[in-house]
C-alpha cells in the first residue's frame, strides 16, 4: 500500500515539515522556529521536543490507519558505528543520539540524513540534476556542505561523509574552522567566510549581499574580495571535478544566487580542472529552499 510521507528539515533558524499524500502530492507544510538556548543540554532537549511535536502534528492530518514514513534532515552526520551525531553546525546535536531519541519518543523508526545529502537527493530526483547519473550537490550558504547521488540514491561513503567538501583544508595558514582545521573551503567561499575576509581586510562588516552589490557598482575593496572569492570557488570546484568527474554539479544555498558564479566562476573552474575541455554542467538549483524538506520526505522509513 502506498504511504504518506512526512519530511522534516531541521535548520539553524527554522524547522519545516512537509506532508505528501499517497499519490506524491504535497498536502501541507508547517514551519516553526528552531530553539536557541544558551545551555547546550537545554537546547538539545528543546530541539528534540520541537521536532517530535512537529512530526506528531503533521501525522495528525493523515487519515486514520494510513501508513506513513518519516524522514529528517539535519545539519550534521550520523556516525554509522555509534549512532551519534557528529560534525553538526547546530553544535548541541553533536555527540547526541538524536535519531534514537526521536524514535523512542515516536515509537517508530525514522530516516535521518545530512541536509546536504537531502538537498542533493531532491535535486537529483526532481530538480536541476534530474536525469544525470552522478550528481554532486554543493551548498554554499552560511557554511559549505555537499553530497553525492548516483542514479537517484545517496552515496554516503564508508563513514557517511561522502561529498563533505566544505571541510577540505585548502589553506593550512588560513582561518580557524569550527571543525578544528584551518583554511577549510567553508572558511573561504561560504557567505560567512567571505564576510569575515572583508572584515579582516578592511575592518568593516558587510554582508555577502552588500559585497556582491558593491562589487557590481565598481567598489575597489569589494572587487578585490569578490575576485578572490571567485578564484577560490574555481580552485575548489575544479579540484572536485578532477577527483570525482561528476555528470553534473548543482549549487544550492544563498550564495548560489550570485549570478557571476555561472559565468566568471565556471571560467575559473575551467582553469583549475585537470581536463581543459570542461563539459561538466554547473547548475543552479531548481527547488530552492524546498530541496531539503523534499529530500527528507523521500529518505523516510
Amino acid at each position: 500500500m502506498a504511504s504518506y510521507q512526512i519530511g522534516i528539515d531541521l535548520g539553524g533558524t527554522k524547522a519545516e515539515a512537509i506532508l505528501f499524500d499517497s499519490d506524491g502530492k504535497e498536502k501541507q507544510r508547517k514551519r516553526v522556529p528552531t530553539p536557541k538556548i544558551s545551555d547546550a543540554a537545554d537546547n538539545y532537549h528543546a530541539i528534540l521536543e520541537t521536532v517530535v511535536s512537529l512530526i506528531e502534528k503533521t501525522a495528525a492530518d493523515i487519515p486514520s490507519k494510513s501508513p506513513y514514513t518519516v524522514g529528517i534532515c539535519i545539519p550534521g552526520i550520523i556516525d554509522h558505528q555509534t549512532g551519534l551525531v557528529i560534525n553538526a553546525n547546530t553544535t548541541c546535536l553533536s555527540g547526541m543520539p538524536f535519531k534514537s531519541d526521536i524514535e523512542k519518543r515516536l515509537g517508530r523508526r525514522v530516516g535521518m540524513e545530512n541536509d546536504a545529502n537531502s538537498f542533493t537527493l531532491a535535486e537529483s530526483l526532481a530538480g536541476a540534476g534530474a536525469g544525470y547519473h552522478m550528481v554532486l550537490g554543493i551548498i554554499m550558504g552560511t557554511g559549505c556542505g555537499g553530497g553525492i547521488c548516483i542514479d537517484g540514491a545517496v552515496h554516503e561513503g564508508r563513514q557517511g561523509i561522502a561529498g563533505e567538501w566544505g571541510h577540505f583544508s585548502v589553506d593550512p595558514d588560513g582561518r580557524q574552522c569550527f571543525c578544528g582545521n584551518r583554511g577549510c573551503i567553508e572558511t573561504k567561499i561560504s557567505g560567512t567566510g567571505v564576510e569575515k575576509t572583508y572584515f579582516e581586510t578592511h575592518g568593516m562588516r558587510l554582508t555577502m549581499r552588500q559585497i556582491v552589490e558593491n562589487y557590481r557598482s565598481g567598489d575597489h575593496d569589494c572587487r578585490k574580495v569578490f575576485e578572490q572569492f571567485i578564484d577560490d570557488f574555481g580552485r575548489c570546484v575544479g579540484g572536485l571535478i578532477s577527483i570525482l568527474d561528476p555528470d553534473a554539479i548543482v549549487l544550492g544555498g544563498g550564495v548560489s544566487n550570485v549570478d557571476e558564479l555561472y559565468a566568471l566562476g565556471i571560467a575559473r573552474v575551467r582553469q583549475y580542472t585537470f581536463h581543459q575541455e570542461l563539459t561538466t554542467p554547473i547548475l543552479k538549483n531548481r527547488l530552492g529552499d524546498s530541496a531539503g524538506v523534499y529530500g527528507a520526505a523521500w529518505i523516510g522509513v
